[in-house]
């Protein structure tokens, strides 16, 4: 009995000190004196406290107003943790749905000589910025922020809007405690769209309420009480951390009328959610002639019958002729005559543009609407889940998919955010269809080495490259913007003491062709003189120098994203006086059915030496489940590339 009673204790008197006050203002000392994370030592920062409360307000004069309460309490570590000083909130402009901040507190917290200190944020620590033509960004930095410090903020954002944004449940840092109700009238009807792919998910609790002023409606109710949130980091190769993230989307599926029978659907069914859209003005309304551009199209396409020519010709005159301005979408922002004329525009601004013109051309040319890959991949039909829009081609049964954002994108091969597994294609506002957006064909990086081992034991000769694809697309996006200089040193990076020399790049300009690179080379330190023998790796710089998959357990996929081919061709020149002694085993590895394959050949030629490494990655994807057996694949892969050749003195 004494045990038990003594076991009692012990636990009141830890709950006691456990609970925590979450009103705005009441900082512990505890929490300031806290030097590390219990439960998550290597973070930077933790939220100790998030609260958040989304519900509508009656006005006589506008109706219903949404408001999102968000109250955040903050500790922060270390120097790294020193980002989560600044908050920034995104506010949508339209015409008549002007979001607004008020009620904005926010004070550091520090413990100076026992006590604690409390400083407020003032004018000067707040920021108002244009983020694009409907957005505006608020932001504001707490001040004296320090290891240590705790900040805390409130505010409320008032919409006229009836779309909810979605509600995030996992941060970068970990959270103590999770507090977040939404309060929906009954006249809007929401689907609930948890992230399935999340590790976390949250227990939800639905309830409603009568609400009797000014009118008799209900109130649905959802709250979500969590504690002891996991940070969610990135892991290597894992594509964008957001499609895990823990989350919700509250989407509108419909609008109720006085007499709570349905006023006005949104999203049923994909074809429902691709007739919405294609109806609306900004979207399938821009997708009509324009005699802004009749001119110059008419000029890009003299002489041109076949219908893929004609669409590279008219995504080379949209490239030359409006700019990407950054902005995703899947509706037009500017319109096709004003981005047309001011030059630049948002994604749909773009490749409707491009749709449009090859329409007026008699090409069989659709939209395709898609989720990028830090949007995730929508499970359900979903209007918010598209947030772009690119071009589809077809001649007989051949595709083109086409973005014309972007300088070097072009002909099936779109740039890497918009790959995510299918889009949507629209033919007019009653077809549409599932088509895939993954690249099958395999792009290759194939590199041939030169290798003549001097006196002095330096080695020399020239390296070439062939790049096709998406390889060469990802080479002009990385170094068409350097100087020759800029480009030599970035090779030069982490390859030991080398110097490269008469660096020569073919095709940058020209899309249609894979890019060629060819340079000199001398490496002084590619070679280690033991005694009378000779220790070096055949491959030298270009071989791979550790597993990046370091990890003892995953949560997320490896995503190369696209398949590819990864291959070399050593020819090393034996040097005068020496012989082989030892050579690398040839050897092909396999993992799982061949989705990645790797192989290795090497022999003696009469006075030279050649290898041959392969590494073909069929499938890009590799699941958590598989990631221990593909980390030691990788292992193996990384200790063959360092076997080294031994070559002894005459």
């Amino acid at each position: 009995m004494k045990n038990l009673l003594f076991t009692l204790f012990i636990a009141l008197c830890f709950n006691v000190l456990s609970a925590q006050d979450y009103d705005f203002g009441k900082i512990s000392k505890a929490e300031l004196q806290e030097k590390y994370h219990p439960k998550d030592s290597a973070t930077s920062a933790a939220i100790l406290y998030r609260n958040e409360d989304i519900s509508f307000f009656f006005s006589s004069n506008e109706g219903f107003i949404q408001q999102r309460k968000v109250h955040q309490r903050i500790k922060i570590y270390n120097k790294d943790g020193f980002d989560w000083a600044t908050k920034k909130i995104f506010l949508y402009q339209g015409t008549g749905q002007k979001e607004k901040v008020k009620g904005l507190k926010a004070f550091s917290y520090n413990l100076e000589d026992g006590k604690i200190q409390k400083d407020k944020l003032k004018s000067d620590g707040k920021f108002e910025e244009d983020y694009s033509e409907f957005t505006k960004i608020n932001s504001f930095t707490l001040p004296n922020v320090k290891e240590g410090t705790v900040i805390e903020y409130q505010y409320t954002v008032t919409s006229p809007s009836i779309n909810i944004d979605d509600i995030i449940f996992q941060f970068s840092v970990p959270i103590n405690k999770l507090y977040v109700r939404v309060a929906t009238p009954e006249y809007y009807v929401y689907n609930k769209q948890p992230n399935f792919r999340a590790k976390f998910m949250p227990i939800i609790n639905e309830t409603y309420i009568n609400i009797r002023t000014p009118f008799n409606y209900k109130i649905n109710i959802l709250r979500i009480n969590e504690e002891n949130i996991p940070a969610i980091r990135s892991e290597a190769y894992a594509g964008s951390v957001n499609n895990y993230r823990s989350k919700m989307a509250m989407e509108l599926t419909a609008t109720l009328n006085n007499m709570k029978s349905v006023n006005k659907t949104y999203s049923t069914t994909w074809e429902a959610v691709s007739k919405t859209i294609y109806d609306s003005d900004n979207f399938g309304g821009q997708l009509s002639r324009f005699s802004i551009y009749k001119d110059d199209l008419e000029a890009a396409m003299v002489g041109l019958e076949d219908d893929f020519e004609k669409a590279f010709a008219a995504e080379k005159l949209v490239k030359s002729k409006v700019k990407w301005n950054g902005g995703y979408g899947k509706y037009a922002q500017k319109g096709i005559r004003n981005a047309y004329k001011d030059g630049e525009g948002n994604d749909a601004d773009i490749n409707l543009m491009l749709v449009s013109m090859l329409r007026s051309q008699g090409v069989n040319a659709n939209p395709v609407l898609v989720s990028t890959r830090n949007n995730g991949i929508p499970l359900f039909p979903t209007r918010e889940g598209f947030n772009y829009v690119i071009c589809s081609v077809q001649k007989g049964d051949a595709y083109l998919l086409i973005d014309a954002t972007e300088e070097y994108s072009t002909n099936n091969v779109l740039p890497h955010r918009v790959l995510n597994w299918q889009g949507r294609l629209l033919e007019d506002n009653k077809t549409s269809r599932w088509i895939p957006i993954q690249p099958k064909k395999k792009s290759v990086e194939s590199s041939m080495l030169n290798v003549a081992i001097n006196d002095d034991f330096s080695v020399s000769g020239k390296v070439a490259q062939h790049l096709t694809d998406y390889v060469a697309y990802s080479h002009r996006n990385r170094y068409a913007v350097l100087t020759t200089e800029d480009h030599i040193k970035s090779l030069e990076k982490d390859k030991g003491d080398i110097e490269i020399s008469e660096l020569n790049v073919e095709n940058t300009d020209d899309i249609t062709q894979p890019i060629k690179v060819s340079y000199q080379y001398e490496l002084s330190d590619g070679i280690d003189e033991v005694g009378d023998k000779l220790y070096f790796s055949p491959l030298l710089f270009l071989g791979i120098k550790e597993n990046p998959f370091k990890l003892e357990e995953r949560e997320y996929p490896i995503d190369f994203v696209i398949p590819y081919t990864d291959k070399y061709m050593v020819n090393i020149m034996l040097p005068e006086g020496y012989t082989v002694e030892s050579l690398p085993k040839s050897e092909g590895l396999e993992f799982k059915n061949s989705s990645v394959t790797f192989t290795y050949l090497v022999q003696q030629n009469g006075n030279y030496l050649q290898l041959k490494a392969q590494l073909d990655i069929e499938n890009p994807l590799i699941l958590p489940e598989d990631y221990k057996a593909f980390k030691a694949f990788y292992s193996r892969i990384v200790e063959k590339q360092a076997e080294q050749i031994v070559l002894t003195k005459v």
